[in-house]
């Protein structure tokens, strides 16, 4: 198994917000600011990860035809588990995300790694897929809101960056999300595009 392969699709090649565009919905309204897209990004990792270690451990019970229903009941186990810890450990980033977090359950991504990947697959492959692919969306959605907070807001991680700075609001509201994003998926394109030309 080429683990560097595997790693370098989850974060890179196929990454799920930048490339095949899944899970947009947590990720357009969560990354407002960086504190709200790293923690989203850890309950990703967490899920993901998880999920694919226990589908890859039970793929040989499970009938084809009732896959996808126990592969939803794994992810909306550890989704629980996840939004519980969250909401016993820290209550101020719980409040923040709000139903975000139990959405993580239709996350496509999720249910796309559990169903391409785990299910096919032994258990090691499976843990460094999950936890490539999360670390990918969690890169995009920190990226993503690094621009959203220090354009819409002129602060980073709560702090002002820029004194004087006359923040956009345009950036913190759905449509600067959705310019930015389109940004760096112009971004990493066109980097593909070049290292294909060489």
């Amino acid at each position: 198994m080429d683990y560097k392969k595997i790693i370098k699709d989850g974060i890179v090649t196929n990454n799920a917000v930048l490339i095949q565009l899944i899970g947009l919905c947590s990720v357009l309204a969560v990354s407002v600011n960086i504190k709200n897209a790293m923690a989203m990004s850890g309950a990703v990792i967490a899920v993901v990860t998880m999920s694919n270690m226990v589908v890859s451990l039970i793929r040989r019970w499970v009938p084809s035809k009732i896959r996808i229903p126990i592969y939803i009941v794994v992810i909306a186990t550890f989704v629980t588990l996840v939004d519980m810890f969250l909401n016993a450990f820290l209550p101020d980033v719980y409040t923040s995300l709000g139903l975000f977090i139990p959405l993580i359950v239709v996350n496509c991504l999720i249910l796309a790694r559990a169903e391409s990947f785990a299910s096919k697959n032994k258990l090691i492959p499976s843990i460094v897929d999950g936890f490539a692919n999360g670390l990918g969306f969690g890169v995009a959605i920190v990226i993503l809101a690094f621009f959203r907070e220090l354009l819409g807001s002129g602060t980073l991680l709560g702090y002002e960056v820029i004194p004087g700075f006359n923040p956009m609001a345009l950036f913190v509201m759905p449509p600067g999300a959705f310019l930015i994003l389109g940004l760096m998926i112009f971004a990493l394109n066109s980097l593909r595009m070049r290292k294909k030309k060489e």
